[in-house]
């Protein structure tokens, strides 16, 4: 029995494919590339932007052509397109899927194919042990071994709802996962030579805050720092609001917690922030920027950015440039607005800066984050810097420094897992390039 998996979509999509794929091979399947082969086809979907649906919608309706020819093989529709209550209207408009799951949750595939037996994997403690009965499950067969970094969702959902945003509708609303539960899987994970684990969240930093006197983010880290094995723990993505102290103390305390923080500011103007119920003004980001340079001096910083939302002016645009300016991040993370149906911007805002001047807009900033990112990254070269690297890609290693710098190194040796000393010869906007430091001493 063979099972194929189509992704799209960001990081907390990629995990739940992980997720899918280690309890399909619990129930014997085996992975296969080609989804003609497939006796099981789950595709993994993400509306975050309408073209985004539209592919989702293009690609499950591919596949049925295959569902006419094999009447036996299952299709299972999952993610933000089927959402948390989206399943009746799909049934009605796509008949040949066999299984709709919500966002993160295998269990209506895996009760399908178990005719029952386990049915949640959510609520049951037989399927939560379903999922733990054997570690060399916890990652797909064929990552085993080679996977060096792996993201791990520890809040599901959104209670936040910015005005733009879709995914509070899609994924419901925030459930902390067990501290338990996320100790146990990155345990796991060490076991089969991850060395490096992303804590995953739609707001990462409001971990806990849905649980009386529970843990908050900062007391997760502290609790899996010392997991055996883990060289390196980085968490996405965070808010202005709930980036409180205590965890600023715990990134500047944990040597193993990298200090590289997504921190989007979304828009730099008060008006622009207050439509899109952010609730910070610039100053108060401002603020709290210069707390973290404080206190983790070293420190980088990204940040996400909405350029044309509705009734930006051109002044109101220049403040975001303003902000990055003066901000100079390490990263930015830059996007055109689009109307979601069903978001609190569709219904009460009208989309009304034409496409030109969102794209003119987008590459103003485009070429200033091009140019501040030059300069930061310039100041690496000729500096020795712990790099972990991940694969090889051509004739190079790729690899990325505690600031989440992207490397490369020409090596013939596996380097795959290893923390190495490096010295940048050469930078870029995007990317660098280093000899390893054992090399360097040979040359001297």
């Amino acid at each position: 029995m063979k099972y194929y998996i189509w992704t799209e979509g960001c990081q907390m999509n990629v995990a739940d494919s992980q997720r899918v794929s280690a309890s399909l091979e619990h129930l014997g399947y085996v992975n296969t590339e080609l989804p003609e082969e497939a006796d099981v086809i789950v595709l993994n979907t993400c509306v975050v932007r309408q073209s985004a649906e539209d592919k989702a919608i293009g690609r499950v309706t591919s596949f049925k052509k295959l569902k006419d020819q094999n009447p036996n093989l299952t299709i299972n529709l999952m993610g933000c397109l089927v959402g948390v209550r989206g399943a009746e209207k799909l049934r009605e408009r796509l008949p040949y899927v066999d299984v709709f799951s919500p966002p993160s949750d295998p269990g209506p595939l895996i009760s399908h194919l178990t005719q029952g037996e386990i049915r949640s994997l959510e609520d049951s403690e037989t399927a939560r042990r379903f999922l733990m009965m054997d570690e060399e499950l916890q990652l797909p067969a064929a990552e085993r071994g080679k996977t060096v970094s792996v993201h791990i969702p520890v809040v599901y959902g959104c209670s936040h709802a910015c005005a733009f945003c879709i995914i509070p509708y899609k994924r419901g609303v925030e459930r902390s996962r067990h501290v338990g539960d996320i100790v146990a899987e990155v345990r796991s994970l060490a076991k089969q030579g991850v060395k490096e684990i992303t804590l995953l969240g739609q707001i990462v930093d409001r971990y806990g805050v849905d649980v009386a006197d529970g843990p908050k983010l900062g007391d997760l880290l502290r609790t899996i720092h010392d997991v055996e094995g883990i060289e390196r723990i980085r968490f996405l993505t965070s808010h202005p609001n709930y980036f409180d102290d205590d965890l600023i103390q715990a990134i500047a305390e944990l040597p193993r917690v990298m200090p590289h923080i997504e921190l989007p500011i979304q828009a730099g103007d008060d008006g622009v922030l207050e439509n899109m119920k952010r609730g910070y003004t610039q100053q108060q980001y401002r603020d709290l920027i210069a707390k973290i340079r404080e206190r983790i001096p070293d420190c980088s910083i990204a940040t996400d950015i909405i350029v044309g939302f509705p009734g930006e002016t051109e002044e109101q645009f220049m403040e975001t440039y303003r902000v990055l300016e003066d901000l100079r991040l390490d990263v930015a993370h830059l996007a055109r607005y689009s109307m979601r149906e069903g978001t609190v911007a569709t219904r009460r805002m009208d989309d009304n800066v034409p496409e030109e001047e969102k794209m003119r807009r987008f590459r103003v900033l485009e070429d200033l984050q091009e140019g501040i990112v030059a300069e930061i990254n310039q100041k690496y070269l000729g500096r020795t810097v712990d790099v972990l690297f991940e694969e090889k890609v051509k004739d190079r290693w790729k690899g990325r420094t505690p600031t989440n710098k992207l490397v490369f190194v020409q090596s013939d040796d596996d380097l795959r897992g290893k923390v190495l000393p490096v010295t940048i010869t050469w930078t870029g906007p995007w990317s660098m390039q280093a000899n390893l430091f054992e090399q360097q001493l040979i040359r001297l």
